[in-house]
């Protein structure tokens, strides 16, 4: 999970600003704990789109892909891998 220092980082400045990285487990469920709610995930999806030049729409979003900080990098390197292999 190359991305997930960085998604982590994002979650916790936008929602978690009193919990240190190292609290934030990556296999997390941010939805069931109440860190996303679905304003939370319209913001992460744009975050994703504008950090890493992706188009999320291209996807089939699946919710189960946003809710760790695990999920959302291995749907990153997904989305990076489709990109690539569509060129």
């Amino acid at each position: 999970m190359k991305h997930a220092a960085v998604v982590t980082q994002f979650i916790i400045e936008e929602f978690l600003p009193d919990v240190g990285a190292s609290e934030l487990d990556s296999d997390y469920d941010l939805v069931d704990g109440g860190v996303i709610d679905s304003l939370g995930l319209l913001k992460t999806i744009a975050w994703l789109e504008d950090r890493f030049d992706l188009r999320v729409e291209e996807f089939d979003l699946d919710p189960d892909s946003f809710r760790s900080v695990g999920s959302i990098s291995r749907f990153i390197e997904r989305a990076q891998q489709h990109r690539t292999d569509s060129h």
